[in-house]
């Protein structure tokens, strides 16, 4: 006999999932494979998605957390967040051919970085400690002429050598809503702080922010797709809790908490922008086993962003 599923609305977060810069990094990946033939080295993950990452394995990549594993003659790729300026000198030294994955988003942080200390001016930046890309982004100039702020008692209790020579740079992954009280704060006690020329959280995050804010007051829960150490993923899972609706990261399908989950009316879903479309289809199919499954995707406008690859890898 069969039993009656409770009917469940699943209202699909729109834009979600890969992003521009992500779909390139794995492309790289993708093509040193083809040209050089395996194993590529990739140096840290290419994206935070231990699906894809698993994937390009299977293909024949090697994943590394420093030059120092990559043998002499093979082709190593930087990660899509983002590199310190003594790395690729680094492969040069050793004559090491490598491919640089950084999503170019992250590569005009890293060049506006430059051009502010080339130009007398201390940079504040917005952003959370450890995280590739900051490490990157603190790579670019020389000690000392970066300071890290993570929180808005951080920007509160800042210090400034010179407020009049001072400029503020963000992490592309963090919140919006964070970044924005931050930035308030700082503008308020440094009056004369230089701003970015346009916005450096990437429009990728903004948007899948967006996304996830236009479908909360519908939702009794939110799934996010992606990973533990996904900052745009766990930004995502924030958004959705301080609206009040309670939020699970979760990986894929197997990590969702049934007795979390409950017998909701209707739950939003979402993926990371380093989370594959297939792992959505897998937690809608898993939903769709326990519930009578009425799948609503969000409206929205494509976002229609490409990047160009590398040379070495479309001439």
């Amino acid at each position: 006999m069969s039993v009656s599923k409770s009917p469940l609305t699943v209202h699909v977060a729109a834009p979600r999932g890969f992003c521009a810069g992500v779909d390139r990094a794995i492309k790289i990946v993708e093509l040193a494979l083809e040209r050089y033939g395996p194993p590529v080295y990739v140096r840290h993950e290419i994206v935070h998605n231990r699906f894809v990452v698993d994937r390009l394995r299977g293909l024949g990549a090697v994943f590394v957390e420093t030059l120092d594993s990559v043998p002499d003659g093979r082709p190593v790729v930087f990660s899509a967040h983002g590199v310190p300026k003594a790395v690729p000198s680094a492969a040069e030294a050793r004559g090491l051919d490598y491919l640089d994955a950084t999503c170019p988003l992250v590569s005009k942080v890293h060049r506006q970085a430059q051009r502010m200390v080339d130009n007398g001016f201390h940079i504040v930046f917005i952003g959370h400690a450890g995280h590739p890309e900051v490490i990157g982004t603190f790579g670019q100039v020389p000690h000392g002429t970066m300071t890290l702020v993570e929180t808005e008692e951080d920007a509160r209790a800042l210090a400034v050598a010179n407020p009049e020579k001072t400029g503020f740079l963000t992490q592309t992954t963090l919140s919006v809503d964070d970044t924005a009280a931050i930035i308030e704060i700082l503008k308020q006690r440094f009056p004369a702080i230089q701003a970015p020329k346009s916005e450096d959280i990437c429009y990728a995050t903004s948007n899948r922010q967006a996304a996830v804010k236009s479908i909360t007051a519908k939702c009794e829960r939110m799934l996010v797709i992606g990973a533990p150490n996904s900052s745009n993923s766990r930004r995502l899972a924030e958004v959705a809790d301080r609206l009040g609706v309670p939020a699970r990261l979760i990986e894929r399908a197997g990590d969702i908490d049934w007795a979390w989950l409950g017998s909701p009316q209707a739950i939003g879903i979402t993926a990371g922008a380093s989370a594959p479309e297939v792992l959505v289809r897998e937690v809608i199919d898993a939903l769709a086993e326990r519930f009578d499954v009425t799948e609503i995707e969000a409206e929205h406008e494509p976002e229609g962003m490409v990047f160009k690859l590398p040379r070495q890898l479309v001439a």
